[in-house]
């Protein structure tokens, strides 16, 4: 059992490391996302992923670590967590509270990544309706009536839908 805690908590270390290098990455992006650099944006989204997948590795590896901590102890995986891990490792006070200091941190900074995340979101969305109303005025424009004058003397809208713009709707 003691080998298994030291292995889940050298892989939440190596978790938190990961999280702590991903944050300012995505600060970053926030303000490619403000500047409107498209550019940017495709690289750094390219270097986000690279780090989602090492953390997904990285939590694969310690889901496994705690389906055989709940073998060992003879517990359900559903029931264990790291809150319950670590009320568990009240006879181990170090283990105990460097798992907790790991819980605490990793909890911190998936809070900021998920603000961050979440003010990221709220930016492309309102880029997205900026683009969207750009495009409106633009077709608007391009459907503007043409003063065609006919025998009788009176103006006909001529639309020019056709001419190669899209409804951003459909």
């Amino acid at each position: 059992m003691a080998s298994l805690i030291e292995e889940l908590i050298d892989t939440l270390e190596k978790e938190e490391k990961l999280y702590e290098e991903l944050l300012p990455v995505v600060e970053q992006k926030t303000q490619i996302i403000i500047n409107n650099d498209l550019e940017q944006l495709q690289c750094i989204t390219t270097v986000e992923q690279d780090f989602v997948d090492k953390i997904t590795n990285v939590e694969h590896n310690r889901n496994k670590i705690i389906s055989n901590i709940a073998i060992v102890m003879n517990k359900k995986v559903q029931e264990l967590n790291l809150k319950s891990i670590v009320a568990m490792l009240e006879k181990q006070p170090a283990q105990q509270e460097q798992l907790s200091k790991l819980h605490d941190s990793l909890l911190q900074k998936l809070g900021r990544l998920k603000e961050l995340n979440m003010q990221n979101k709220v930016l492309l969305e309102q880029s997205l309706e900026m683009i969207e109303f750009s495009m409106n005025i633009m077709q608007s424009d391009r459907v503007a009536p043409v003063n065609n004058y006919n025998k009788t003397a009176f103006t006909q809208d001529i639309p020019m839908s056709n001419t190669g713009m899209f409804d951003a709707k459909q």
